[in-house]
C-alpha cells in the first residue's frame, strides 16, 4: 500500500545495511520490496552466505508520525529479544541505531516460512481454523508470562510510560488524541469528551498491577502460517511487534478479535487458558477492553493521515476503524454510567 512515510531505499543503501549487519563479504543475491506495510520500508533480501532475511528501514527523521511511533523499530527489536524462546518469532540479527548507512534506524531479522494467515483464510476449513485459533491462544498466553518493571512503551523517546497502568494508559490515549488534533483528523466525538471518558476509567485501569508484554497488533495479517506441515497449516510465528508495550494482557484481545468480540472466539480463549492465561470478563475487565478497543481504533483512524495512504483498502480500513471507535466509545459511556449508579 503506497505511503509517504515508508521511504525509498536505494541499492547502495541496501548494500550498506547488509555490510553493517553482516560484514563487507556478505552479498545480496536477490532483493524484493514488501509493500503490505505503510510505516517502515520492508525488504526481503537473499544473502550469500546468510540466506533469506527481512530488512526494515525506519522513515526519515523529518517524516510525520504519531507520538508512539518514535523509534518503534527499537521497540520491535526489544520485543523479539524478550520473547525469544517463548513464542515463535523472527530472530533479530542486527539493530542499526542511527545508522550512517541509512541515515536512521534499521532492523534485520530472519525470514519466517509461510504466508500471512489472512491470505489463506479461504483455504482453511472450520476444523483447521479452530485448531489454529487454539494454538494462537497458547502462544499469546506464553507471551503474557513475560513481566516488566514499568508500564507503557519501552522506548523512552515516546514519553509514554508510567509507574501505574492508569498513568501510562491515559498518557497513551492522550497522545493519540493530540496526534489527531495535530494532523487535523476528524473524530466521532470531541477530544474533550473522549478524554473525560478515559479519565473516568482510572479506577479500573489501576486494578492492573503487573505489566506484561503486549504485542497489540495480532490480527491475522501478522500471524504467519506454514502450509508445508504434514498435518495441515501450523503457526510459523508472529511478526510486526512495533506496537508492543508493557500493560494489561487484555489489551491483546482487541487485535486478536479485530472489529469483533474476543468472547466469540472460544477456541482461542480455551488455548489461552490451557497455557496459563487468565481471561475473566468481569464488568471492570470489559470496561478496560472497550478502552483498549478505542485506543487501537483511534490509532488506525489517525495514522492514515500522516502516512497519506489511499486506495480502496486504506479507505475500508479507516471506515471500519471509525465504526469500531464509535461503537467502543458508546459502549464505554453506557458501561461507565451503569458502574457509577
Amino acid at each position: 500500500m503506497p505511503s509517504r512515510t515508508a521511504r525509498r531505499v536505494s541499492a547502495e543503501e541496501l548494500a550498506g545495511a547488509v555490510a553493517e549487519a553482516f560484514g563487507p563479504a556478505t552479498r545480496i543475491t536477490a532483493a524484493e520490496e514488501l509493500t503490505d506495510g505503510t510505516y517502515n520500508a520492508v525488504w526481503r533480501l537473499d544473502l550469500d552466505p546468510v540466506g533469506p532475511v527481512v530488512l526494515k528501514v525506519a522513515p526519515r527523521a523529518e517524516a510525520p508520525r504519531l507520538t508512539y511511533e518514535r523509534r518503534i523499530l527499537r521497540t520491535e527489536a526489544a520485543f523479539l529479544r524478550l520473547a525469544s524462546g517463548v513464542a515463535p518469532l523472527p530472530v533479530p540479527h542486527h539493530l542499526g541505531r542511527d545508522s550512517a548507512a541509512l541515515g536512521g534506524d534499521f532492523l534485520v531479522t530472519s525470514m519466517l516460512p509461510g504466508q500471512p494467515w489472512h491470505r489463506l483464510r479461504g483455504r482453511l476449513d472450520r476444523s483447521r481454523r479452530q485448531v489454529l485459533r487454539r494454538e494462537l491462544g497458547r502462544i499469546v498466553a506464553r507471551l503474557h508470562g513475560i513481566r516488566g518493571s514499568r508500564f507503557g512503551y519501552p522506548e523512552p523517546g515516546t514519553g509514554l510510560s508510567g509507574d501505574t497502568w492508569g498513568q501510562a494508559c491515559t498518557a497513551m490515549l492522550a497522545a493519540v488524541l493530540a496526534d489527531a488534533e495535530r494532523f487535523g483528523v476528524a473524530l466521532p466525538a470531541p477530544a474533550a469528551d473522549i478524554t473525560a471518558l478515559v479519565r473516568a476509567q482510572r479506577p479500573v485501569l489501576d486494578e492492573v498491577t503487573e505489566p506484561v508484554l503486549v504485542h497489540f497488533d495480532l490480527w491475522e495479517g501478522n500471524v504467519m502460517l506454514d502450509t508445508g506441515a504434514p498435518a495441515g497449516p501450523r503457526i510459523a510465528g508472529l511478526i510486526d511487534a512495533e506496537r508492543a508495550f508493557w500493560g494489561d494482557p487484555l489489551a491483546d484481545f482487541v487485535s486478536l478479535a479485530l472489529f469483533g468480540d474476543i468472547e466469540d472466539d472460544p477456541a482461542l480463549l480455551a488455548g489461552y487458558r490451557e497455557a496459563g492465561g487468565r481471561a475473566v470478563f468481569t464488568p471492570a475487565a470489559r470496561r478496560r477492553l472497550l478502552l483498549y478497543q478505542a485506543y487501537l481504533y483511534l490509532i488506525m483512524t489517525v495514522e492514515g493521515v500522516p502516512r497519506g495512504t489511499r486506495g480502496p483498502a486504506a479507505l475500508l480500513s479507516r471506515r471500519l476503524a471509525a465504526r469500531g471507535l464509535t461503537r467502543a466509545l458508546r459502549a464505554l459511556h453506557r458501561a461507565t454510567e451503569v458502574m457509577s449508579r
